[in-house]
């Protein structure tokens, strides 16, 4: 099961994700970056800190997440905090063993990831 919470700390919309990001939940995660966007959001967090197991289609969304707001000039990032599980989380390493976590500017917390001073996490 998938839960989405929306909050806003301009400009930023921080969508935070608890659960398992799969193929039956993330079409759910891509309608809310869509209806962010659709309202002319165009800087947006994923919170995946509470993101438990992620597939091949939680990254697919992922991906296809970053492609819709560089099209539209916006921006994206993820937090996936360095403890998490033992090794740090799921998601970081699911993208990391697919190559594909350079892709993306991560930070470890909201707080990191919305402060226009924070630098991003290395990959």
């Amino acid at each position: 099961m998938l839960r989405v919470e929306r909050t806003e700390q301009t400009p930023w919309t921080i969508l935070h994700i608890q659960g398992e990001l799969d193929l039956v939940s993330s079409p759910e995660v891509r309608r809310h970056v869509h209806d962010a966007v659709a309202v002319g959001r165009r800087d947006v967090v994923l919170d995946l800190s509470g993101v438990l197991f992620c597939d091949s289609s939680g990254v697919g969304v992922l991906i296809a997440s970053r492609r819709l707001l560089r099209s539209c000039r916006g921006r994206l990032r993820l937090i996936l905090p360095a403890r998490g599980a033992v090794e740090g989380s799921h998601v970081n390493r699911v993208l990391a063993a697919l190559g594909v976590r350079r892709l993306f500017e991560v930070y470890e917390d909201v707080d990191a990831a919305t402060d226009g001073e924070t630098r991003p996490l290395s990959a």
